[in-house]
């Protein structure tokens, strides 16, 4: 299932969204720019390494990505649900939010995966935390969703709620069956980095003082 786009109005303008998506890809391009030797270096210096974490770079690894699907994939959830995040914080609550988010996605990582040497990279985890606050402030949104049904492809509408507890799910799922996997210094998805971040999102934004926004519906939908 992949969203296309929410149903909640954002009152203001997203400028730290766009901010924010717009480092990343200015960093990924940095990225490609260098020589091959040099980009692993870089990937290893600025991305999370759990077996001997460098504190910074548990901020620096929210900006890096590993190919142009990692990369597109991230900053189109994020610029589907960041904009009303922002909206109900504001700009500085909602930067703090998004590190914090990412930090706590960095940690549970790092938790899971205590013994990896593989350098770590992406905003996922930090956006998970922006889809966890989302769920908490907005679960009667709809989201216009591309589904794929074996051949057939549809778009359909469903309520925030469902789309993110399924998501949520997915994450769990997914990182349980990756345990099972013997060698910690493999690559892959972070799984549990991203319900570090989801979860993070959802307390965090119950702590911080946010703007109200509501939306009312009169339809069913699923």
């Amino acid at each position: 299932m992949i969203p296309l786009r929410d149903s909640q109005p954002s009152r203001t303008i997203p400028a730290v969204t766009v901010m924010i998506i717009a480092i990343n890809v200015a960093v990924f391009l940095f990225e490609l720019s260098l020589p091959d030797v040099y980009r692993n270096f870089f990937v290893e210096r600025y991305g999370i390494v759990p077996e001997h974490v460098d504190p910074k770079a548990i901020i620096t690894s929210m900006f890096l990505h590993a190919g142009w699907l990692h990369l597109i994939g991230n900053m189109w959830f994020l610029w589907i649900f960041g904009d009303n995040i922002e909206d109900i914080l504001g700009a500085w609550k909602y930067v703090l939010f998004y590190l914090l988010c990412g930090a706590a996605a960095a940690f549970m990582h790092i938790v899971t995966n205590a013994d990896s040497r593989v350098p770590t990279v992406g905003a996922s985890g930090a956006i998970a935390g922006v889809m966890g606050a989302y769920m908490v402030k907005f679960p009667e949104s709809r989201i216009r969703t591309l589904i794929f049904i074996v051949i057939f492809i549809q778009v359909i509408e469903i309520r925030a709620l469902w789309l993110l507890i399924y998501w949520l799910g997915l994450q769990v799922f997914s990182g349980v069956a990756d345990v099972a996997r013997q060698d910690p210094n493999q690559g892959g998805v972070a799984w549990f980095a991203h319900v570090g971040g989801f979860l993070a999102g959802m307390g965090l934004i119950l702590l911080l003082r946010t703007r109200d926004r509501f939306l009312r519906y009169d339809e069913y939908y699923w």
